[in-house]
């Protein structure tokens, strides 16, 4: 089988495979279960923004504001559940919050379909007025005490083990619902006319209205949908980490859009898979791990991840143009 050396995923697979072996060298002990539980661990709730982030740049738009509603989100679900519906089990608190999400996506499905307004634009101005409402509201004030159902599911662990030195590793469940939503997710486009709808709109909005395509309901929806993964996404993190605050997961955007892009999505639109968004989130949680293990301090972490944005989208589209003047 020949292989593509142009496609994103090949090139963000060598490099994977380029800091694990600098990683293994480094510290032989990075090779261990101890490491991967680390790393799977590490993508659960970037790789639900990632699929998120990934649908919205496949339809030919940008989205900044899901982290905002995952913090928003996951505070309102505790403190709601705390108040009124501390009966609630764990997978009603997902349900829950994935609805909450789903309504502040509405605000942005409401502002981009029905008037028009540039994408970026539009999340930016939702970004601010989340994160604006809970630090004008909520202050610094943390959920410290979560409600039993985000308590319960917190306590869920898929492996628990222990290494020779004594200290413990383990994968939470909710590693399933990732995978659970990258599957859904690859099932809506690959394999529904929804899927097929989404991705002409990235290629042609006009083109898209000419042959009959509802794009206002089709752009509704997709950021329906991502609020929704951004409601769970942060309601996953806040059961992780055993508390609510309402500024964790703020700057998380650069690492996420990095992750989709690198895998091959197109700011332009109309391009992006579910394998390559994969492998970009693979790559961004490696590097935050494979940085400490290297003895590299952490502040070099987003200097890391820039060069890999510049060099994996940059790199291919050289080698386009190559292939293109060739041709001529």
């Amino acid at each position: 089988m020949k292989i593509d050396w142009t496609r994103n995923e090949t090139l963000v697979a060598l490099v994977i495979l380029a800091f694990c072996l600098l990683a293994a060298l480094s510290d032989p002990g990075f090779l261990s279960i101890a490491t991967l539980t680390d790393l799977l661990r590490g993508g659960i709730v970037l790789g639900i923004f990632a699929v998120a982030a990934m649908l919205v740049l496949i339809s030919g738009g940008i989205d900044v504001s899901f982290t905002a509603i995952a913090a928003f989100t996951m505070y309102v679900t505790a403190m709601v559940l705390n108040a009124a519906l501390p009966w609630m089990p764990w997978w009603a608190a997902l349900g829950f919050g994935m609805a909450v999400g789903a309504c502040l996506g509405a605000i942005n499905g409401i502002l981009i379909a029905g008037f028009g307004l540039p994408t970026l634009i539009v999340t930016l101005g939702t970004l601010s007025i989340f994160r604006g409402f809970m630090l004008t509201f909520i202050g610094q004030k943390q959920i410290t005490t979560l409600p039993p159902g985000m308590r319960e599911f917190g306590r869920m662990m898929l492996i628990r083990g222990e290494n020779a030195d004594g200290s413990f590793y383990n994968l939470h469940g909710a590693f399933v619902v990732t995978v659970l939503v990258i599957v859904i997710t690859w099932f809506l486009l690959q394999r529904t006319m929804l899927g097929r709808q989404i991705y002409a709109i990235g290629g042609s909005v006009e083109s898209a209205r000419r042959i009959g395509i509802n794009v206002k309901g089709v752009q509704f929806f997709i950021y329906v949908y991502v609020g929704m993964l951004a409601g769970l996404a942060g309601v996953i993190h806040a059961s992780m980490a055993r508390v609510a605050n309402p500024f964790d997961l703020v700057g998380l955007e650069l690492s996420v859009i990095a992750a989709v892009v690198l895998g091959g999505a197109r700011l332009a639109g109309g391009h992006g898979t579910l394998t390559g968004t994969v492998l970009g989130v693979a790559l961004i949680v490696l590097v935050r791990n494979s940085l400490i293990v290297l003895g590299i301090p952490t502040t070099w972490q987003s200097v890391t991840i820039g060069i890999l944005i510049l060099v994996g989208t940059g790199l291919p589209a050289w080698q386009a143009k190559r292939a293109a003047a060739r041709a001529a």
